[in-house]
């Protein structure tokens, strides 16, 4: 291989990460990976995720995690017998997980800043197979080195039934902040 070869990914900007592996190596793309910056996020993009079903082994296995012993998620006869469902629930902060590591690149440009308008809509049972529509809502100069970009992830079950819907915002470094410099925020 040219040594002078530099990767390009799908957005065009190499691949030379980590630096502390043989350039050889550091130069396959990574899967589930992308280097995108601010200026590479196009609004309205969606992407949709493979879909994953949800075993009672892992949703026992993350309530044990998290300590997530409520009886809708951890207490078969009670579910059955007495809850609102009739089956257990999935933890909704296992759907929340699931949801967005579906959809997740490990973009090194891209650190999360939070979530907004959280919703859990309608419950997920173990057994139900789910999966994710994420979409790029808007992208505004936040600082001097990075922009904030809001991105909205559905999660579905079965055939398209909406179970959760939540707004994640994340700082995004800028390719050249020079083209940023009095168009973000002031503190």
């Amino acid at each position: 291989m040219n040594k002078d070869f530099k990767y390009k990914n799908t957005v065009g900007t190499e691949s030379t990460y980590p630096k502390d592996m043989p350039e050889d190596h550091s130069n396959i793309p990574v899967w589930n990976s992308e280097n995108w910056f601010y200026e590479d996020v196009i609004l309205d993009h969606k992407i949709r995720s493979l879909r994953r079903t949800i075993s009672e082994g892992e949703a026992m296995q993350f309530n044990g995690m998290v300590l997530d012993m409520h009886p809708y998620v951890g207490d078969e006869h009670f579910a059955k017998n007495e809850g609102l469902f009739k089956k257990r629930l999935v933890a909704g902060a296992m759907v929340f997980s699931y949801g967005l590591g579906l959809v997740a690149t490990n973009c090194v440009n891209s650190f999360s800043y939070g979530y907004d308008r959280l919703r859990f809509i309608k419950p997920v049972f173990i057994g139900d197979t789910i999966y994710t529509i994420r979409k790029n809502m808007e992208k505004k100069p936040k600082y001097e080195k990075m922009g904030l970009v809001r991105t909205s992830y559905e999660v579905f079950k079965g055939e398209g039934e909406i179970v959760l819907y939540c707004e994640h915002l994340h700082s995004v470094l800028y390719k050249k902040p020079e083209d940023f410099k009095n168009k973000f925020e002031k503190k």
